[in-house]
């Protein structure tokens, strides 16, 4: 799927993300809802008991990539390790999320 000017690729892929590193208690969490948001993507983030954030998110490749780029700055006390990517299908239909928001 092309945008209105025929250049890009807009067609719709997910991505389930893992972060490591120092991103509980520093504010991450809300640091990649406001990035995604601002980007455009649906999703969630939430912690994990090993100490990991989680994160599923929904756009364009180029809405992913930003939010990606997002995510390795995280917060300002944030320090981030690595963030392991891996694609999923995409949520269409009833099951589709209309925002990005923190998952408990």
């Amino acid at each position: 799927m092309r945008d209105a000017d025929g250049m890009r690729d807009v067609s719709a892929i997910r991505w389930h993300m893992t972060v490591t590193g120092r991103v509980q208690g520093v504010g991450y969490r809300y640091a990649v809802v406001m990035a995604a948001r601002r980007i455009g993507a649906v999703g969630w983030v939430r912690n994990r008991y090993d100490g990991s954030v989680e994160c599923e998110a929904q756009g364009t490749r180029d809405q992913l990539d930003r939010l990606v780029a997002a995510m390795r700055a995280g917060s300002q006390w944030s320090r981030v390790a690595d963030i392991a990517i891996d694609e999923i299908p995409t949520l269409t239909g009833a099951d589709a999320e209309t925002a990005f928001s923190v998952r408990r």
